[in-house]
This record gives C-alpha cells, sequence and structure tokens, in this order.
C-alpha cells in the first residue's frame, strides 16, 4: 500500500508491496498521488522493477566491477565512477533517485569542469542505469532520460606554429642530431612523431619495433581506439625521428603517465599554457589534408565517419585563400 506524508513544502510518496519499496518526492500532494497509484499498477502487472536496498554508489562499484573490466579504457572509467561515487549523488538510494537529484549533480559539475568533461561522464552515468534497467533489472525507467544534457562547447581548433614546436622541443632537451637518451627528451621525439602520423599519445608509448616496418614505412596499430588495428603510413621524418631511438621494450620508452606529466613541464618551461598534446593531432590532420585525399586521410588516422575529420581539420581562411588562386 502507498503511503504519503508532508515534507517541507512538497509530499514523500512511499510504497512497499510484495517485498517492493521505494519512495520519491513531490511539489504536490495530487501528483504523489498519480505516482503511487501507477507504481502499484505496474507491479501487479509485473512491469516494475525491483530497485535494491541500496545506494546509487553500490551500483556505480558494481558496474565498475563487472562492465568497466571488459573496456579498453578500464582506468579512466573507472577513476569517473569513483569521483561520482562520492559526489552526494552517490549517497542516494536507487530507491529514491529521482531526475532533480541528476539535474544537481549536472550543476554542480558545471561550476568545476567544462561542460565537455560533464557530457562525457553523462553518458558514463547514463549507460550505468541502461544496464541497470536492462541486465540487472535494478530499475524501471533512467532518470537521466528527461534532463536536458550540458551544451557542448565548441569544437577545439588549436593549431601548433613553427615556433611553438622549436620552443617546446628546447623545453624537452630534443636535438635533431642525437639520439633522445633522457625520457624528457623522449617526450619531445614523441611530439615531433604526433605531428607527422596524427597518432594519440597512447597509440605512440604503445609502439614497438615489432609494430614498425621500416622497408614500407608504416606502422601497425592495434586494438585503436575505435576496436579495430590499422597501418598508418611513415614520412621520411617520422622515419627518421624511429631510426633516432634506442632499442627497448617500446619505441619511445615512455609510460602514458609520463607522457602526460612531462609534456605538462616542458610547456610550462617554454611557457606555453594552453597546448595539449592532443591538439598535435589538430595539427598533423591538417597538414596531412594537402597532401591527401579525405578516404585516405580518415584510412590513415583511423576514422569512419568523414563528420569527424572536421574536428581536427582547421585549414585557416587565409590557407583556403590560397588554394583559389
Amino acid at each position: 500500500m502507498a503511503s504519503f506524508r508532508k515534507k517541507g513544502n512538497g509530499w514523500v510518496a512511499e510504497i512497499a508491496r510484495a517485498g517492493f519499496r521505494q519512495s520519491k518526492s513531490f511539489v504536490t500532494k495530487a501528483e504523489a498521488v498519480a505516482w503511487a497509484t501507477q507504481t502499484e499498477a505496474d507491479l501487479l502487472a509485473g512491469k516494475r522493477g525491483r530497485a535494491p536496498n541500496k545506494p546509487l554508489n553500490w551500483l556505480l562499484e558494481k558496474y565498475s566491477n563487472e562492465v568497466s573490466t571488459t573496456k579498453k579504457g578500464v582506468r579512466w572509467e573507472q577513476i569517473r565512477l569513483s569521483a561520482m561515487s562520492r559526489d552526494e549523488i552517490g549517497k542516494i538510494m536507487l530507491s529514491d533517485l529521482h531526475k532533480r537529484d541528476i539535474t544537481e549533480w549536472r550543476d554542480r559539475r558545471l561550476r568545476t569542469v567544462s561542460s565537455a568533461t560533464v557530457n562525457r561522464e553523462w553518458n558514463l552515468l547514463s549507460n550505468v542505469f541502461t544496464i541497470a534497467m536492462n541486465e540487472w533489472g535494478f530499475l524501471d525507467d533512467n532518470p537521466m532520460k528527461t534532463v536536458r544534457r550540458p551544451v557542448t562547447s565548441k569544437a577545439r581548433d588549436r593549431r601548433i606554429s613553427e615556433d611553438e614546436i622549436e620552443r617546446m622541443l628546447l623545453a624537452c632537451g630534443y636535438d635533431y642530431e642525437t639520439p633522445p637518451e633522457t625520457t624528457q627528451a623522449r617526450v619531445g621525439a614523441a611530439f615531433l612523431f604526433a605531428i607527422e602520423t596524427a597518432m594519440r599519445a597512447g597509440e605512440i608509448v604503445s609502439l614497438t619495433s615489432d609494430d614498425i616496418d621500416i622497408d614500407k614505412r608504416t606502422a601497425r596499430l592495434k586494438n585503436t581506439k575505435n576496436g579495430t588495428d590499422r597501418d598508418v603510413p611513415l614520412s621520411s621524418e617520422a622515419i627518421r625521428i624511429l631510426k633516432q631511438l634506442p632499442e627497448e621494450n617500446t619505441c619511445f620508452d615512455i609510460a602514458s603517465s609520463s607522457l602526460d606529466a612531462l609534456f605538462r613541464k616542458a610547456k610550462k618551461r617554454a611557457m606555453i599554457d594552453d597546448l595539449h598534446f592532443h591538439d598535435t593531432r589538430h595539427e598533423s590532420i591538417t597538414r596531412l589534408a594537402k597532401k591527401l585525399d579525405v578516404l585516405s586521410l580518415a584510412r590513415m588516422v583511423g576514422h569512419r565517419d568523414l563528420k569527424m575529420l572536421m574536428v581536427y581539420y582547421n585549414e585557416t581562411a587565409e590557407e583556403l585563400a590560397k588554394k583559389l588562386d
């Protein structure tokens, strides 16, 4: 049976029937009664899932252990899930979870991180609820379904100038004529290599000598971001960089975490505040677009959707104007 009680300026409806317990808050008693009536009807018809008497952070941990571990990006996904668990929303019982809780979580996150970050977390959290509904039978609805997601900010179109490249190489201690023996110098080599190949940081640090075919001038990337292998053609400059490197287990002998940390230190020494390592992909694709047709370019950089190239391809109006002569 359903019960109703006044709470502050609103009403709380509570249902306890055949082992199912759930409560929700509403502005008016009429809304509470309508929800309770529909919920009890769904229970009788067998349509309503039974939410465990557990908080959301329990569900996030279950997803982290059982679903995230099957994905390639398990580490970063688990970090995000752990952060959500520590947030206020993680303490809310699944039976009490309401779209207002999602709205408050969204607004709270937007005060500290970008809309792009919140959207990535949004996608993850929404998938948690989808799995909980469709596979585990814990929920009857996705509480995010009717909540407005953050507006995505304008795509980043950062280009890297030749002056910035030289300043970064100097800050890394990289020399065109000398093998990069220190980890910091190999970060400089990886930076240059990324501009030549449009490879992502993770793809670069995972390269081994077995992946490189100097005669064919190709690099084999295994289990890439989109889940497939691909061969990347190598320019003469990319080959030169590879030949400079000492023979190690991986070509650049850098861990992803070290690459990120040392790149940040180098750009600070170079006094370049707004540069990200991933900006090399923008720069590389823009340069490659002058040499390759769109299908060849998509194949090289691993995009199946040609529209995705527009995110990275950023020729200036001045460069386009020169093509019109």
